[in-house]
């Protein structure tokens, strides 16, 4: 069912280092009484930005995709963030949108941090993702792809791009920063989820969580170093009727991507 207002839920919380039962836990109490379309957590919400994918590594059957798959169907919201999953002998840092129906689609993360050895471990994603989603196109971003905005380019295929991250305390001015510049020059809805608290690296993370309109306005902005759950609404309308108004894509250069290929998930 298309929907012209759409509900997105913000969780911006502490990760417990590489205790997937004890974040399923600490993020259910997070989400008693929500009601909303989408829910969105950070980058690797179920072990923390980890490295060595082999000690955590899943699959198809593994107890995230069950859990996420539970969770979606009782709160009947979508649900999503990314995880680090294993197939055909590599590992990807995979954003997983679940629908409550139990139906769920996926993007690999494109560019690898290569500061903290993230290319030597991960494999990367070589598709552009939309997901249709209650007659919204949502393309699913991983926290270092924030920085690379050819890659994030709308060929005016996408309403909404959804990031969620494990981004540091250090570099927030940036992360603050470079979304603003996504959501004006896609003129896209925008929605980010950064964790706060520090990892079992000893990196500090402050959230900042956001959600920016397509004139580059916050809408929300979550408060650093503190755990927080925040709905936002989002009108289509509103989108539709400013690139009406100001159509700036359609003097957008022309160019493909080397090694990437377009996936679409859904009607």
């Amino acid at each position: 069912m298309k929907k012209n207002k759409l509900l997105i839920t913000l969780l911006q919380t502490h990760i417990h280092w590489l205790d997937k039962q004890k974040n399923f836990l600490h993020i259910e109490k997070k989400l008693n009484n929500i009601k909303s379309d989408i829910i969105v957590l950070p980058e690797m919400f179920n072990t923390g930005f980890y490295i060595n994918p082999l000690d955590v590594a899943e699959n198809y059957s593994g107890p995230t995709i069950k859990w996420l798959e539970y969770t979606a169907h009782k709160t009947n919201s979508a649900i999503c963030g990314s995880i680090i999953w294993q197939e055909n002998g590599k590992f990807y840092n995979r954003f997983i949108f679940m629908k409550p129906d139990g139906k769920w689609a996926w993007y690999d993360k494109r560019h690898r941090f290569t500061m903290a050895g993230e290319h030597h471990k991960f494999s990367a994603g070589s598709h552009r993702v939309v997901i249709n989603y209650s007659g919204w196109r949502i393309k699913p971003l991983v926290c270092y792809d924030l920085r690379f905005p050819v890659w994030a380019r709308n060929d005016q295929d996408y309403d909404l791009i959804i990031y969620v991250a494990n981004w540091p305390e250090s570099r927030i001015d940036q992360w603050k920063n470079l979304l603003i510049a996504r959501a004006i020059e896609n003129q896209a809805y925008v929605i980010a989820v950064n964790r706060i608290g520090v990892d079992g690296n000893d990196f500090y993370y402050s959230g900042m969580s956001m959600a920016i309109n397509p004139r580059g306005n916050i809408i929300y902005q979550a408060p650093e170093n503190q755990e927080n759950v925040y709905t936002v609404e989002l009108d289509l309308e509103l989108l539709h009727n400013m690139r009406k108004k100001f159509p700036v894509l359609l003097d957008k250069d022309d160019f493909d991507i080397k090694d990437s290929h377009n996936v679409e998930f859904w009607e």
